[in-house]
């Protein structure tokens, strides 16, 4: 629960006053009040304003803003405006500026623009969340705290150099286990002394790009320091908040797949997860899915904040298209439908200048209701005023999951090897697609979380293996579950340092195989997994291409061979019985309708069903809530032509409250949620 105070989906959004004069601030409260909006997130840019000079704090205009919306009714997400240093801090204090990947000082600009180990940074940046909860701590509109602003970006300056090294010691205690775990002695990089130590960049151990370098573990090592540091500046924060506030909740705004942040990390340290979704006209429906359903589960499936999303149009996409009617409502109920207790909008009005002047708004340039954005803004917040407190604080229950870890992530694509085009996500992405395409319940999780609640498991290309992973899935595994895993796993430690012996190293047991090679196919080249008739998917023939382990079998049952190349014959899908339970290797990256007919048959067999217990046209999307035993099940036609779906009960309409009778009618981009009668 945000706050007590919130009983029904929050609906709102950014609104930024201090770029508009005070009347049409008057008209903003006139016109929001239309569209039952009722919070609203303020101050995220503001640091200049409330802070003109080093000695100086003018809070006035917030005070006014603050006042303003609680005579209004609308709830205040209260930013700490921290996401960019004002320009006099920079003139006077080098120390807070970023030196980008190439060594380059940067000057005062853009946002994100603080090194996150910068002491005058971490000092006024904590003076001044302290300040705003001092003198906010008994405001009434006050429900949550809103940290910074999309947390990004990293810093290759001296005082990251010199605090990457005291992380470093932290971490590893000597410089002997740091040689050991970063296998200096390869290329003569032994050190002996911390300040040989130099930040990974282009002008140490990159060579030329990000994902590209010599020292896999020195790179690795600095992400996670990377991450940390800008986690140090958000605990930081929260903790300045929580000495005024302390039963006000923190959050900040994540953004889903995030390749720079671990936030399974932060996590830990948000009391409520937010996050901003911005699909790209391209994006897979199924991958925007995949990211809410990644949200909720750095929680454990606690509901997590829908904090933004654009009601029209992005400004910052190559082809920023207009949502079409109809989308924007289902989107924001997919969000919903996924876990999220709140659907708010960047932004509340349109600016008139800089960069963002194009992204969409509730309040259009024009500056009044009658338009399309508006009215389909309104329609959506009277329905989720009619919903009161009917979806809030549901939860969802899955019996599969996905195992999505950061550490891995920059670790495979930090791999010098097997092939560039390996991409984590993507290939994470087909299994969760599988599950999405079949209307099936799964949920995103860490290697540290329990998997017990779970008949199915599966943690594709999963090359890290951390320190007591192995030996949980095999203790899951014999008391009955079942893991999947993939090609380029089990090959290192969290050190990224190779675990001897054969892969899949520390899986090699539960899996019952032994890899001995790995041919990389280039683009365009595919290769051929074949089905034997012992297996779940009968003699059937399936593509299959990037990555092809060549293994021996070493107890387990071979399902599937290869059909092409030198190694034609050989095993590419493994079945190892293990205690009660079974584990499953596939050893290639098949085409989307080997796993979409993989992971029916695997859910069948692990008594997994789909939501409605059948399947659904294609397009349609069906995911559950459950709240007090009460199963509330969402209907999304993604698709442009009506849908008819055939229902086992009958239902009502928690919106219309029309009842159906074991079939319900959903026109395109139209969503129903109903309960049974």
């Amino acid at each position: 629960m945000i706050h007590e105070k919130i009983k029904k989906i929050a609906f709102g959004g950014d609104y930024n006053p201090e770029q508009w004069p005070e009347e049409i601030w008057k008209e903003d409260m006139r016109i929001t009040k239309l569209a039952d909006i009722d919070i609203m997130t303020i101050n995220v840019f503001a640091w200049a304003i409330l802070q003109p000079n080093e000695d100086t704090y003018d809070f006035s205009l917030l005070d006014q803003v603050m006042d303003m919306l609680e005579q209004e009714q609308i709830n205040v997400c209260l930013g700490t405006s921290t996401a960019v240093h004002p320009a006099w801090m920079a003139a006077k204090y080098e120390d807070v500026l970023r030196v980008d990947f190439d060594g380059r000082k940067r000057k005062f600009g853009l946002r994100h623009n603080s090194c996150p180990n910068s002491p005058t940074f971490q000092k006024y940046s904590t003076k001044l969340a302290e300040k705003l909860a001092e003198r906010y701590q008994n405001h009434p509109a006050l429900v949550l705290w809103h940290v910074s602003n999309e947390y990004g970006g990293d810093c290759y300056c001296d005082n990251c150099e010199k605090a990457f090294r005291v992380w470093l010691k932290n971490k590893y205690q000597s410089l002997a286990e740091l040689n050991r775990v970063w296998n200096t002695s390869f290329w003569g990089h032994t050190f002996y002394d911390w300040d040989e130590i130099v930040l990974p960049n282009n002008l140490s151990e990159h060579l030329g790009s990000y994902d590209y370098t010599a020292f896999q573990g020195i790179s690795l090592d600095y992400r996670r320091f990377n991450s940390d540091s800008m986690l140090e500046c958000y605990k930081m924060e929260y903790n300045a908040l929580k000495k005024f506030t302390p039963d006000v909740l923190v959050t900040t705004n994540l953004m889903g797949a995030y390749k720079q942040l671990d936030y399974q990390k932060w996590a830990k340290y948000m009391d409520i997860i937010s996050w901003d979704s911005y699909p790209s006209v391209d994006s897979q429906i199924s991958q925007e899915a995949m990211k809410h359903d990644l949200m909720r589960g750095l929680k454990q499936g606690d509901p997590f904040m829908l904090m933004e999303q654009t009601p029209s149009v992005t400004n910052w996409q190559p082809y920023n298209a207009l949502k079409r009617p109809g989308v924007m409502r289902l989107w924001s109920y997919q969000a919903v439908a996924r876990g999220a207790d709140t659907i708010m909008f960047f932004q509340i009005r349109r600016s008139i200048g800089a960069c963002e002047k194009f992204h969409g708004a509730v309040i259009d340039h024009v500056g009044h209701e009658h338009t399309r954005v508006f009215r389909e803004c309104a329609a959506l917040g009277h329905e989720l005023t009619v919903l009161g407190d009917q979806i809030i604080n549901s939860r969802i229950q899955a019996k599969a999951a996905i195992v999505f870890d950061w550490d891995n992530w920059w670790a495979v694509e930090l791999s010098s090897g097997p092939s560039r085009d390996l991409n984590y996500f993507d290939e994470v992405s087909k299994y969760y697609q599988a599950f999405y395409e079949q209307n099936i319940q799964v949920d995103m999780i860490g290697v540290d979380d329990p998997i017990d609640q779970y008949s199915l498991v599966i943690a594709p290309v999963l090359y890290m293996t951390k320190d007591g992973f192995a030996q949980k899935i095999e203790e899951y595994t014999a008391e009955g579950g079942t893991f999947v895993t993939t090609f380029f796993s089990g090959i290192v430690d969290e050190h990224d340092l190779v675990i001897t012996g054969g892969y899949p190293g520390q899986l090699r047991k539960i899996l019952g195989i032994w890899v001995e090679e790995i041919d990389a196919l280039p683009p365009g080249r595919t290769n051929e997994i074949v089905m034997q008739e012992n297996s779940v998917l009968g003699n059937t023939h399936y593509s299959c291409s990037l990555l092809c382990d060549l293994l021996h079998t070493e107890g387990a049952e071979v399902m599937a061979v290869y059909g092409q190349d030198f190694y034609q014959g050989t095993p590419c899908v493994t079945r190892h019985s293990f205690g009660k339970g079974s584990a499953w290797y596939i050893a290639s990256s098949p085409e989307q309708s080997f796993l979409d007919d993989y992971i029916r048959s695997i859910c069948e067999e692990s008594g997994i069903q789909p939501v409605l217990g059948k399947a659904v046209p294609k397009g349609v999307e069906v995911t559950k809530r459950i709240k007090n035993d009460k199963e509330l099940i969402f209907i999304l036609n993604h698709n442009e032509k009506e849908e008819r779906i055939e229902l086992a009960d009958e239902y009502i309409d928690l919106v219309s409250k029309k009842h159906y009778q074991y079939a319900v009618e959903i026109a395109a981009k139209d969503v129903r949620i109903i309960v049974k009668k």
